[in-house]
């Protein structure tokens, strides 16, 4: 049973921002599971790098069911928990990247009714040749330090570069 104010409803209303962000991926469902009688579930998701062809990430979180919410009072957010998976899935085409230090956001999703969001950051290591995805919540106060990190080695991989190598 999905939550009160579970991630398909939030998301649902925030799926039009999402999408018409530009360069932010879409999440699709592949799998649920049920972890107990209360309803809660861990979801997992793929999610395609907009910018980066031939890269699937999987995400997995938690999704508080009715019954849990009720009992602990916090009816609007899930945990900020979340585990992150990076693969090669294709031919990789890596099109206008941001090369910064922070590099840039290519998931988010509201995991709360206003304010938290879960996110996925992509970083740039030109030194290893690697693409780092860094899965972890974003919120206006009292930010988490749960994360969950993954990398995509390049080094020897055909990689086509849509403007060019950095050097």
């Amino acid at each position: 049973m999905q939550g009160l104010i579970g991630r398909k409803l939030i998301g649902g209303a925030l799926a039009a921002c999402v999408v018409l962000g530009a360069g932010t991926a879409v999440a699709d469902e592949v799998g649920k599971v049920g972890v107990d009688w209360l309803g809660n579930d861990i979801i997992v998701e793929a999610i395609k790098d907009p910018k980066v062809e031939g890269i699937t990430c999987h995400v997995s979180y938690f999704d508080r069911g009715i019954i849990d919410r009720l009992h602990k009072g916090n009816w609007f957010e899930d945990p900020s928990d979340s585990s992150i998976s990076c693969r090669q899935t294709g031919p990789i085409t890596i099109g206008d990247i941001d090369m910064s230090e922070a590099g840039e956001e290519v998931f988010k999703q509201g995991i709360s009714l206003i304010w938290k969001k879960q996110v996925v950051n992509r970083i740039y290591d030109k030194a290893n040749e690697t693409l780092i995805y860094l899965s972890h919540s974003r919120q206006v106060q009292n930010g988490s330090a749960k994360m969950s990190v993954t990398t995509v080695p390049l080094y020897g991989q055909n990689v086509v570069w849509t403007n060019g190598k950095p050097k």
